[in-house]
């Protein structure tokens, strides 16, 4: 094990042989590391955080600190990061409160430097967040998403897969999956087709998407007949099912 001397770990702690842990890092009680998991130095990790295998975290980072919520009431909640996610400088993940119990980032995420994940926010896996993000509690963010750099996203708004968001922009309603959202109030801009395409979604699939969103947004209809129509559709593929669903069960309303 390469553990530095100056950092303090919690005696109860099991620390895989394979692990790096540098200078001044803190690991309290109640923390499960997994296999080949580097820490870097000044690294916090509070009680109730479960970290898998193959994460990277970078000097400054805070994980499983109290959530901002005046209601949390000292409740045993975790975080929970999935295998092979990196964790850039001084980024800052809460753990939950009563509601969800859980903060959860996916396998494969990475959180560029300063960016912040509240509690009961739920990460899927392959999510970017650019520098500076700042997502409120209760956020849910679908696998194989991008979010650009110091976007804050509003609490309780959910971003559907595979979408991108440009940076510097609000996100206060919910984004539907594979699109692009650009612009001051944050507006559809068309499918995100660079990124499905780099996913291997076929060119007919991405054709498919491309229809629905025209009816939903590109026509004459308001949301509920566009949904309408789609759902009426008996030849409606996967992916149309998940967007008339994630707009079905949108609380917020989509962008």
């Amino acid at each position: 094990m390469n553990i530095h001397s100056t950092s303090i770990i919690d005696k109860s702690i099991k620390i895989p042989q394979n692990t790096t842990i540098g200078p001044y890092s803190i690991i309290e009680s109640d923390v499960s590391i997994g296999e080949s998991v580097k820490i870097a130095s000044n690294v916090l990790i509070k009680s109730g955080t479960i970290i898998g295998n193959n994460v990277e975290i970078f000097s400054g980072a805070i994980i499983g600190e109290k959530p901002q919520d005046l209601k949390y009431n000292n409740e045993k909640t975790i975080v929970e990061i999935g295998d092979n996610s990196i964790i850039r400088e001084y980024v800052t993940i809460h753990k939950g409160t009563k509601d969800r119990k859980i903060t959860k980032i996916g396998s494969n995420c990475l959180l560029m430097a300063y960016s912040h994940v509240a509690h009961d926010t739920f990460l899927g896996n392959n999510v970017i967040l650019s520098n500076n993000v700042q997502v409120g509690g209760h956020v849910t963010i679908e696998n194989n998403v991008i979010i650009g750099g110091s976007t804050p996203i509003h609490q309780f708004c959910k971003i559907g897969e595979y979408a991108f968001v440009g940076g510097g922009y609000r996100i206060v309603q919910d984004v539907p999956p594979y699109i692009k959202a650009m612009g001051e109030p944050l507006k559809y801009f068309g499918i995100n087709s660079v990124g499905l395409k780099r996913n291997s979604f076929s060119e007919d699939i991405i054709s498919t998407i491309k229809k629905a969103y025209r009816v939903i947004y590109r026509s004459e209809h308001n949301i509920l007949q566009a949904i309408k129509i789609l759902d009426e559709n008996s030849n409606s593929r996967l992916e149309e099912k998940k967007i008339i669903n994630f707009i079905k069960n949108s609380n917020r309303g989509i962008i």
